[in-house]
């Protein structure tokens, strides 16, 4: 199953949930299209107007959250949104007679990778397993980014599974005190 194939089945999974009244579906449905739709809002518009791309997601949530029972279940969930968030793409360019930066008929989807946004996080991740010891550093990399289990990666760097098990909670523990205001120095 290719990332879009996924992508669709979680999102359309949670919008039929949503749909059916779980109110933690919906949560997670509208939290999950936001970080969608952000990137998808920043590409299309020109530099001087990309303050305008927040608005846009706002305005499409809004769209979703009124226009949910129009959504057929039995029909691709990420279709509907991409209907909903170019229609409103092109209400505001017009509203607001902007300056795009495609044109409306160049509509990339809006589960298109943002390069830049991950180079970005890779940055900020490289920066910050940079301040815990660097077995620790290879530990969460390899379980918490590479999706190894605890197992292989003790067997990787030569410890045992305990050890790595806390060497992992102890650097996570060290991260969340260093980056939430707190001091946990090495």
């Amino acid at each position: 199953m290719s990332g879009h194939d996924t992508t669709e089945a979680h999102l359309r999974t949670l919008m039929i949930a949503s749909l059916d009244g779980d109110a933690a579906a919906y949560r997670t449905l509208l939290s999950e299209l936001g970080r969608h739709l952000r990137p998808y809002f920043t590409r299309r518009l020109h530099a001087a107007h990309a303050s305008y791309a927040e608005d846009l997601v706002q305005d499409t949530l809004l769209a979703i959250h009124t226009r949910r029972m129009s959504y057929e279940r039995d029909r691709p969930f990420t279709a509907w949104l991409h209907a909903v968030a170019h229609h409103k793409f092109v209400d505001h360019v017009r509203r607001h007679k902007l300056r795009i930066t495609v044109p409306l008929e160049d509509d990339a989807p809006i589960f298109a990778r943002d390069e830049a946004a991950d180079a970005t996080a890779k940055r900020d991740l490289d920066v910050v397993l940079q301040t815990v010891p660097p077995r620790t550093e290879a530990l969460i990399r390899k379980v918490r980014v590479e999706g190894a289990s605890i197992a292989e990666a003790a067997e990787q760097i030569g410890i045992s599974e305990t050890a790595a098990k806390v060497s992992i909670h102890r650097g996570l523990r060290s991260l969340v005190a260093r980056f939430s205001g707190g001091s946990d120095d090495r």
